[in-house]
């Protein structure tokens, strides 16, 4: 029998479903937090960035940050993400999978899947939905899944 995973992500959260038949509701097993992911940029930096005053004494510039916060702990939680699916994969708890999540997490999610791992995916969709109910999830599913 196979077996479907349905991962449905935003930001800061993960939530794992597991379908045993093609039309099945979701049964929920398992979810991930990244409490960061919430954070807003000003509480990710210790403090504001340094100044530089130009020769002369006449204006100045603050020092940017290299990379933004939030895209950081993005492709954090999006790693974290990644490697929960590969530990799963490995240990033969799916042979199928859906993953559903926003835009900007799910290009992550994809730059982080190794290509094995890329040959199990049988629908992705490019929604929010971390924050609905799992019959709500559902209904945003084919009828009957691949």
């Amino acid at each position: 029998m196979m077996t479907t995973w349905v991962v449905v992500a935003d930001h800061s959260r993960a939530r794992f479903f597991q379908i045993d038949s093609s039309s099945a509701p979701l049964q929920e097993i398992d979810t991930l937090v990244h409490a960061e992911g919430r954070l807003h940029d000003r509480e990710m930096t210790s403090d504001l960035p340094g100044r530089v005053k130009n020769p002369g004494g006449l204006g100045g510039h603050a020092f940017e940050q290299p990379t933004d916060p939030k895209k950081h702990e993005a492709d954090v939680f999006a790693t974290e993400i990644v490697h929960y699916l590969e530990y799963a994969h490995n240990t033969n708890r799916f042979n199928q999978l859906i993953v559903i999540a926003g835009p900007s997490i799910l290009g992550l999610i994809r730059q982080h899947m190794p290509n094995h791992l890329n040959t199990h995916i049988t629908l992705e969709l490019n929604k929010n939905l971390a924050d609905l109910s799992a019959a709500d999830i559902r209904t945003h599913l084919p009828e009957f899944l691949p």
